[in-house]
């Protein structure tokens, strides 16, 4: 599966990034080489061995999950420049469904 110029733009402007055409060519070049080498992976034969699910045999080195009390949400409201509703309102980022970069 190659990648075209076109879905590279577009994913580039869902990201709210800006290329160059030197540079939308070049990273082009790269994604299609990444996936030309993910697509490889699946010729492998790995008939036989076993599934690797962790290679760490670690059991839970995290502490233990207690639920503190937050902070109270009227004070944490007070820094908020815009709220509606007891959520903070932030400015718009899609038009029409659309990314705008």
């Amino acid at each position: 599966m190659a990648i075209t110029r076109d879905e590279v733009k577009h994913v580039a402007k869902l990201s709210k990034l800006a290329f160059s055409d030197e540079e939308l060519d070049t990273l082009t070049d790269k994604l299609g080489d990444i996936i030309e080498m993910v697509e490889r992976l699946g010729d492998v034969d790995t008939e036989g061995v076993p599934v690797t699910t962790n290679v760490i045999h670690d059991i839970n080195v995290m502490r233990e999950d207690i639920a503190v009390e937050g902070t109270d949400r009227e004070l944490l409201m007070r820094n908020v420049p815009t709220s509606g509703d007891g959520y903070i309102k932030v400015p718009a980022m899609l038009d029409n469904g659309e990314a705008g970069a």
